[in-house]
């Protein structure tokens, strides 16, 4: 038994698609305009909403059906809250843009979406500022395959590049987003578009250069980037040398290749960092600020900026399928620590305001996304669980049906996130973007600094290179176990509190050592298998 929330025409069809149903009998609407409340439509009663939890005992209803395909996210938002009370499952339709093309049907009927539960009123793109770098010209996005990547990619197909390039060293996530745009493309009838696939890492300076001079692109958005807070952090040396490193290669292939546009997709998390992910990425920014302010010098024909962000909704590594599939096991679900807090924003709001913010570069700009106000996640997975139809088991209700486990913070993970590192963000012509004015190092210097960093790193020294780290950005503290994985073995190797200690092998005795684990120091046999 279900009740549709919303008796106008959307919540009308909906009741004529499911006449037939086997699964779902419609046994009344919800509906809070005052002139409908206590009426009958169609042979079906129309109730008051706030009777809602008596009518799901009284009636026996477990879901109810959102269909307020026009309501905006502030309203949906204030209707769900009270839904929460009820203990029902609640499902919805899509917006009035997926319905416009005929009848509602029962495989419309979806599960909530997070946009659903958190999502804000996006402002509308300015058309101006999405043509400006794309319109008839040759795209590049780097990280193609990713979230952040692939919903780029979706949003510069709209505006009608002439060719949009795919840069990717995963051949499925290329394979698969690739197929994706050629379908789109020809939904909006662009013909005439090349769409290129290109597996390379951003960190082959020769493929890189030979991809960017054989296509010539005009913008270029890199948002190719290890991104997962906890495997950076225990593969350091990789997430590094990818995040920093495969971003220099990226920008000095794209000024010497011509390129006019340089977009760095950053994150909120370079902000006073305490993992690896987010100092790699501050050093990133910190690069393209560098050869910016070198560009007036060596007349660099290369825009560089970048966009800090929070967390997008939806996004691969997300809490939200985790919480998800958590309740559909019937829990617990996983919070890392009860107060812990973070900025959201729908995949495609990010993407649109990326491209917004490039197109607003005059050189070496920090752009800041406005995400709105941060959220407890503890609170989201309580939301989750309660509009699942289901309750949360706690000292309050031990009968619940849910629990929330908290399992400690991870390695690298903070409380709460930032956006800006110094004061006073200035405005822009957008009202969702600001610019930031953050200090950083000059070119000379700083590429002195990196070439010590990458010469730890090459040597797969860790202690050194995150001691690097910490000197070059402001905030990140190499203090405790360095927790690289492959670095350390089987057990975890504490920082010296007085003295760097260099843990590297003779060049010669890489021979002798190569198949021996200098952790234990027990031989490892090793096998190689030829095809």
């Amino acid at each position: 038994k279900v009740l549709i929330y919303g008796a106008g025409t959307a919540g009308r069809q909906l009741a004529g698609a499911l006449i037939n149903s086997a699964e779902l009998n419609v046994v009344g609407y919800l509906d809070d305009d005052p002139r409908l409340k206590g009426g009958v439509m169609g042979g079906l009663p129309i109730y008051d909403p706030s009777d809602l939890p008596v009518l799901a005992e009284s009636l026996g209803v477990h879901n109810v059906l959102l269909a307020l395909p026009s309501a905006s996210r502030q309203r949906r938002n204030e209707i769900l809250e009270h839904i929460r009370k009820a203990r029902v499952n609640v499902r919805t339709l899509p917006d009035l843009t997926a319905l416009a093309q005929g009848r509602i049907a029962v495989s419309d009927i979806r599960e909530l979406e997070i946009e659903d539960l958190l999502g804000r009123e996006a402002v509308a793109p300015r058309q101006e500022l999405l043509d400006k770098s794309m319109r008839n010209k040759v795209v590049m996005v780097t990280g193609a395959g990713g979230s952040i990547g692939g919903e780029l990619c979706r949003q510069i197909l709209r505006t009608g590049p002439s060719s949009l390039i795919l840069i990717d060293q995963n051949e499925f996530a290329l394979y698969n987003i690739h197929a994706e745009l050629q379908k789109l493309a020809e939904l909006y009838k662009h013909e005439n578009m090349q769409i290129v696939p290109i597996l390379c890492s951003v960190r082959d300076q020769d493929r890189m250069e030979h991809v960017m001079q054989s296509w010539r692109p005009q913008t270029l958005y890199h948002a190719a980037a290890y991104k997962h807070v906890p495997l950076v952090e225990h593969n350091a040396v990789e997430g590094i040398k990818n995040n920093v490193m495969g971003t220099l290669v990226a920008a000095r292939a794209a000024n010497k290749c011509g390129v006019s546009n340089f977009v760095l997709i950053s994150t909120d998390k370079a902000v006073r960092p305490t993992n690896v992910m987010g100092a790699s990425k501050r050093l990133a920014e910190m690069v393209l600020q560098a050869l910016a302010a070198e560009a007036a010098i060596d007349r660099m024909r290369t825009n560089f900026s970048m966009v800090r962000f929070g967390n997008v909704l939806g996004s691969s590594g997300s809490v939200v399928p985790l919480f998800r599939q958590q309740i559909k096991e019937g829990g617990p679900v996983t919070l890392t620590h009860p107060d812990i807090t973070r900025y959201f924003m729908t995949i495609s709001e990010a993407s649109q305001l990326v491209i917004q913010a490039g197109a607003m570069a005059e050189g070496g700009d920090v752009f800041l996304l406005d995400m709105g106000e941060p959220v407890r996640i503890a609170d989201l997975a309580r939301k989750m669980v309660e509009l699942s139809g289901l309750a949360v088991r706690d000292e309050d209700n031990p009968e619940g049906d849910i629990e929330l486990s908290v399992t400690g913070l991870r390695p690298g993970e903070k409380l709460f996130e930032e956006l800006l590192i110094g004061d006073n963000p200035e405005t822009t012509e957008h009202p969702r973007i600001m610019k930031a004015r953050e200090d950083f190092l000059s070119w000379p210097e700083l590429s002195r600094r990196l070439n010590t960093l990458n010469a730890a790193l090459d040597r797969n020294d860790m202690i050194a290179a995150r001691a690097t780290l910490a000197e070059l950005v402001s905030g990140y503290s190499s203090t405790g176990e360095v927790s690289d994985l492959a670095f350390t073995g089987a057990e975890p190797i504490r920082q010296p509190e007085t003295s760097i200690s260099r843990h590297s092998l003779p060049s010669t005795s890489i021979q002798a050592s190569c198949c021996q684990n200098t952790t234990s120091n027990k031989a490892i046999d090793c096998t190689v298998i030829t095809a």
